[in-house]
This record gives C-alpha cells, structure tokens and sequence, in this order.
C-alpha cells in the first residue's frame, strides 16, 4: 500500500504548485515543487528494487512524505495551505504502523490485513475529502471577500453622497438663515412704517412745548433787560428764575424726543444680541403710546381706553432691548388691531380698552418679570390657538400682516431669552398675553 505515499506525494507537490501559479511566490517555489513530483515518481520506479520488502519501501517514503510535510509547515509562504498539508498526516501514521506491524509480527499484519489497508485507504481518501472541504471554504470565503468589496464600494458611493447632501443641505440652512435675517428686518422696517404716524406724533408733543417755552424764555429775557435797565435786580433775579426752570423743562423734552428718536433706530437696526440690564417699564409704555397714536394715525375716529398697571418697584431684567421692545410692539400692535376690527364689526356702545402690567412673580425656577397685555376684542378661536406662533400665519386680511410678528416674538422669548409666552383668549370677549421673563 505505500504506492499511496508516493501518490500522496506527487498530488501535493503538483496541488500546491498549481495553487501558486499566479503568486508572488510561484518564482521560488514552482520548480521546487515541480522537483519533488518528478522525484515522487522516479523514486517509486526505482527504490523499489533497491529495498529488500515492501514494508521497508513504505517506512522509508511515509519518513519522506513526514519531513516533506514538517518542511512544508515551517515555511511562512505555505502557511495558507495548513488544511491541506496537514490533511497527510493520517496517511502517514497509518503507513507506518501497517509497515512495523508486517515487519515485527507478520502473522498478526496478515489477520488484519484488511483492516490495515482500509484504514490506509480512508487516511488517502480522507486528504481528497479535506481537499474538497477546503475548496469549498476557500470558495466561499472568496464569494464573501468579494460581496464584501462590492459592499465596500456602494458604502464608499453611499458616502460620498451623503457627504454631497449634507453639503446641498448646509448650503440651503445658511440660505435659508439669510432669508430669515433679510424677513426680519423687513418685518422690522414693516412695523416701524406703521407707527411712522405714532412716532410722528409722539415727538411733536415734546416739540411743542421746546417751542412753547422757547417763545415764552424769549419774552422773559426781554422783561428782565427791562427790569435790569431799571435797576430793579431783584424782579430781574426773579425772571432769571423763571427762564431756568423754563430751560429745564426744554432740556426735559429735547432728551424726550431724542429717546423717541434713538429709540426708533436701535429698533430700525439689526439686533446686537447683547443683554443688557433693562427698564421693562420705560420700553413697555414708550411702545404703548407708539402702537396707539400709529393706529390712530390711519383712522381718526378711533379710541380706545390705555390703561397701565406698570410695576414702580419692577427690578431692571438683562435682556437685548430692541429684541424684547419689537415684541412688545407686536403685541400692542395686535391689540389694538383686535379692538379696533371689534369696533367697526360691533359699533355701538363698545369701549375699546387695552392694558398693559407689570410684576414681579415667583415660579419654581426662581423670580421672574411678567407682562400682561390684555385687549377686549374677539379673542383667539380655539381651532387656530395652536397655529397663531407658526411662521407665516395670520387672521388678517392679505397685505396687511406678515405672519411672522408672533413667530419671530416667540423665538426672541423663548428660544433667545429662555421665557415663556402664555395665550389666555376666550372667543367674542378678548386675549391676555402673558410674557415671562427670568431675572437672574
């Protein structure tokens, strides 16, 4: 049975040259290998007759195939092939005690004669079923590196796509952050068209008395050279009096309508985002009478009953004013906006009346400043509660809202100075809105 061996031999050299046809290391190894098949063969022809029993011929090539398979092993280029030289191993063991047996106890190797062949047998056929095993993994193994490069590929394009979106998608968000920037201010410019009438008529009240005392110092100064030329110093200390008190009240309402003014820029401008410790009291009444005397500039015949409940006491919040002054205004805007379309729809005996307070309360998250603003108009239907802060909704007849009033004085509270906006409406008889700022 040692023509196995020589066979096992031939077809490993032969299995493994073929295997490194396409390597790196084909160089050094095919003609090695290529050596050790021929000599598989030329050894069976001719050790043959040179050995004195076939039991020495099949020790001597299982020896060989045993060297040959330890040498292939300690070789980093066969390394890969471990399932198949390590396949040989049981030909050989099996070889080699059928081989001693026949030679100690011959008569004990012709008993089991046929269990030692078939044992021979199965160690051969087991190095094909290996062999096949092996192919079979190798296979698949190769169908996997494969799907996996496929996958490595659509991940890559998949990427690069993702990658391309996300790009488009920060290019739209800066866009779209710009539009948002451009309709602010031009909401902001929108609002301050409106109470171009208000402001107009805010700074000629201030006006009026500069050039009423102005007229009147004008006159005084005159009495007082009369009474110098006189040599009454006495009534003429007494008019200087006069012309300085008129003086302070002249400085009072200049500074007046400079604030009414400086007030209307910083509200025209682009926000700073700068908090800044703020009297609530001074912008919510500036705001106010702006948003009345607005609205009354478009129709004369209406009124309305202004009622503040402003807090004296009320501390100076951190804020961005020209932020929380543009919400203001929005409110008061709507406000009156809602009396006065309750006016013409009711007539009659309706008494429009708004009302602006206040106060300092205490919450769970600490003192916080709240402001009131309160109308007696139609109120807020409960079925658009829920939309009036979206963006671009509005209850008002085209061309005159934006929609984006309450929205943008949503994110100016909210987002911007971490309070809250409550809606407190009832149908047919009016709204509160309840805005609250955090001190600290």
């Amino acid at each position: 049975m040692h023509f196995f061996v020589y066979l096992a031999i031939f077809l490993l050299a032969f299995r493994l040259r073929r295997s490194i046809k396409l390597t790196p290391i084909a160089a050094k190894w095919s003609m090695p290998l290529y050596g050790i098949a021929l000599s598989a063969v030329g050894l069976f022809f001719l050790v043959d007759d040179l050995l004195p029993s076939d039991e020495v011929n099949a020790i001597a090539i299982s020896l060989v195939l045993l060297g040959l398979l330890q040498y292939l092993k300690s070789e980093p280029d066969f390394k890969r092939f471990d399932v198949l030289i390590n396949a040989h191993y049981p030909l050989v063991v099996t070889t080699l005690i059928a081989s001693i047996i026949a030679l100690i106890n011959i008569k004990f190797a012709d008993k089991y004669e046929n269990y030692l062949q078939t044992a021979q047998l199965a160690a051969f056929g087991w190095i094909f079923l290996r062999v096949a095993t092996s192919k079979k993994q190798q296979n698949e193994l190769k169908r996997i590196s494969e799907r996996k490069d496929e996958l490595e590929v659509l991940v890559a394009e998949r990427t690069a796509e993702i990658t391309k979106q996300r790009n488009e998608l920060q290019e739209t968000v800066k866009e779209l952050q710009a539009t948002q920037a451009q309709l602010i201010q031009q909401e902001k410019l929108a609002s301050l068209g409106e109470l171009t009438a208000g402001i107009a008529h805010e700074i000629q009240n201030p006006l009026n008395f500069v050039n009423n005392f102005s007229e009147v110092s004008m006159e005084l100064i005159e009495e007082m050279e009369e009474e110098m030329a006189k040599g009454d110093m006495e009534e003429a200390t007494a008019i200087a009096n006069d012309i300085k008190q008129n003086l302070e009240k002249i400085r009072h309402h200049g500074k007046r309508a400079d604030g009414i003014v400086k007030g209307m820029l910083q509200h025209s401008r682009a926000s700073s985002n700068v908090k800044e410790p703020t009297n609530l009291n001074t912008i919510a009444d500036e705001y106010f009478r702006l948003a009345y005397h607005g609205l009354r500039a478009k129709d004369k015949s209406f009124n309305a009953e202004l009622v503040s409940n402003l807090d004296p006491n009320l501390p100076s919040v951190n804020i961005v004013s020209q932020d929380v002054g543009r919400v203001l205004l929005n409110m008061f805007t709507n406000a009156f906006y809602a009396v006065h379309q309750k006016q013409k729809t009711i007539g009659g005996d309706f008494k429009p009346k708004v009302e602006v307070s206040t106060r300092v309360i205490t919450t769970p998250k600490g003192k916080e400043v709240e402001i009131i603003v309160k109308d007696n108009g139609s109120g807020i239907p409960d079925a658009i509660k829920d939309k009036i802060m979206q963006p671009f909704f509005t209850t008002k007849p085209a061309g005159e809202g934006t929609g984006l009033g309450l929205s943008l004085s949503y994110d100016i509270i909210v987002k911007a100075h971490k309070g809250h906006i409550d809606i407190q409406s009832k149908e047919g008889e009016g709204t509160s809105f309840i805005i609250t700022l955090p001190l600290a």
